[in-house]
């Protein structure tokens, strides 16, 4: 846990960052209307590859442009959530996915936003986003897309279905732990006020 930020970020929010973050925020609503409307699951698909370049990108040109910002700190982990939730939310209507699984991610975000109050009062920012974390953000990233390609059609689905769900248990075991984790340190932070 740090007190105060340990990178600096600026108030900055006309970056070319943010723009990327808020057009992937901008997909969201295109990309469910393509899964539960007229099921068009291959421009789906190309909806949620452009996301997950665009996530890629922003970061590399925060870094790169030092462009990084408070709020690009809060859109860009915001929109992968939101793509998750949304992807998985819609797989549960179609079938692709169990209920179980998105109570699990809905839960796992919802207890580490319930630490961040906790943390304020204590002195502490936010915890920073750790490798566990990232991870499993990945892992359910790049599952979402291959499920959606195994329904294509019987031939990807003998290939994409078990890939998919191999990196969907995977993502979702890292999203659960990385959260238990934030969770822990936040508890044990709040112990330990900040003295000022």
């Amino acid at each position: 846990m740090v007190q105060g930020n340990a990178h600096v970020r600026s108030d900055r929010v006309l970056t070319i960052p943010n723009l990327l973050s808020i057009l992937r925020l901008a997909g969201v609503p295109l990309f469910l209307w393509l899964l539960l409307g007229p099921r068009e699951d291959v421009w789906a698909i190309v909806v949620l590859a452009l996301a997950a370049i665009s996530d890629w990108m922003d970061g590399k040109l925060a870094r790169w442009l030092n462009q990084t910002s408070r709020l690009g700190a809060l859109l860009d982990p915001a929109a992968d959530r939101l793509y998750i939730l949304a992807t998985a939310f819609a797989f549960v209507v179609r079938d692709i996915l169990p209920w179980w699984f998105v109570a699990l991610v809905l839960l796992r975000d919802v207890s580490v936003t319930a630490c961040l109050p906790l943390l304020r009062r204590a002195g502490y920012d936010a915890p920073d986003v750790i490798y566990l974390g990232k991870a499993g953000t990945f892992c359910l990233l790049y599952a979402l897309p291959i499920l959606l390609l195994a329904q294509v059609g019987p031939g990807t689905a003998m290939i994409a279905g078990p890939i998919g769900y191999g990196f969907a248990g995977w993502g979702l075991a890292m999203h659960v732990w990385s959260g238990a984790l934030y969770v822990f340190q936040s508890l044990n932070a709040a112990r330990h006020p900040v003295r000022g």
